[in-house]
Parts: C-alpha cells; sequence; structure tokens
C-alpha cells in the first residue's frame, strides 16, 4: 500500500466542470481524513471511503475534520491559489500516515492527497496537520501554468 501526494486528477476536472467552489459558498463543505500506512492514495483517487482510515474513537472522529479556507482564491503572477487553516485533533491518540482533503456531499468527491512521509503519532494529545504558507509557491492548492 502506498499513500502519494497528488492533487487529485478528478478534481482537475470537477474545476473545468464548475463543481468545485472555495468561494466562500456555504453549500459547500470540505474535510480531512487521516489514514493509516495501510492506505492506497494518489492523484487517482476520486473519492473520499473509509477503508484504511485512522479508526474511529481516541480524539478521531470518523470522516475527519471540517476545513476552514484561511485565504480565500487569489493569484500572484499566473498561479492561483488557496489555503486552509491547520486543524487539530484535541486530546486524541492516533497514528496516521496521510490525509485526504475532500468535498462533502454527493460522492465525497476527492481535492487532494497528503502525504505525511511516514507515520505521525500523537498520544493523547494533539495531532495537527499544519499546511504550508499561503502563496504562490507553497499553497496547498496551487494551479500554476508550467
Amino acid at each position: 500500500m502506498a499513500i502519494t501526494q497528488a492533487m487529485c486528477t478528478s478534481f482537475k476536472i470537477a474545476l473545468l466542470n464548475g463543481d468545485m467552489d472555495f468561494s466562500g459558498d456555504t453549500s459547500q463543505t470540505f474535510k480531512i481524513a487521516l489514514f493509516t500506512s495501510a492506505a492506497t492514495l494518489s492523484a487517482a483517487t476520486t473519492a473520499y471511503a473509509s477503508t484504511n482510515e485512522v479508526a474511529n474513537g481516541n480524539g478521531y472522529t470518523t470522516g475527519g475534520n471540517t476545513l476552514t479556507i484561511s485565504t480565500a482564491p487569489t493569484s500572484s503572477g499566473t498561479t492561483a491559489f488557496l489555503d486552509f487553516a491547520d486543524t487539530t485533533w484535541t486530546n486524541a491518540t492516533i497514528t496516521a500516515r496521510g490525509a485526504l482533503i475532500y468535498k462533502v456531499g454527493g460522492t465525497n468527491p476527492s481535492v487532494a492527497v497528503l502525504d505525511f512521509g511516514g507515520d505521525k503519532i500523537s498520544t493523547a494529545g494533539d495531532f495537527t496537520v499544519q499546511f504550508p504558507a499561503a502563496d504562490a509557491t507553497n499553497a496547498i492548492v496551487r494551479i500554476a501554468t508550467p
């Protein structure tokens, strides 16, 4: 099994079809779910599924945390980007190898896969996913010209 960091291909298609809205439309909610090293997630992941997700309990709820957009879609040069606020599971005992950002509703379509580079562990403490800087080079969701 493997987790490979990527912006999901199905997400790119959904953007072109107008199915994703990060502009503050309150009818669209995005979540982040944590996964174990047994998960297979990649650019080919099309939707959230709970297979090999971190188990419910011990401070974690299946389906993950709701994300807050901290930087609305904007641009710098020829790159458009957005960012999410960091998210934390408090008083949690979690071992996670990666995560999936997805849109809630319908088929729960995937946005991006995060690879933590190894198991990350919290024991009765905070487990935080810290998103990179909100800029054209680092933001978690970026669309750039080659």
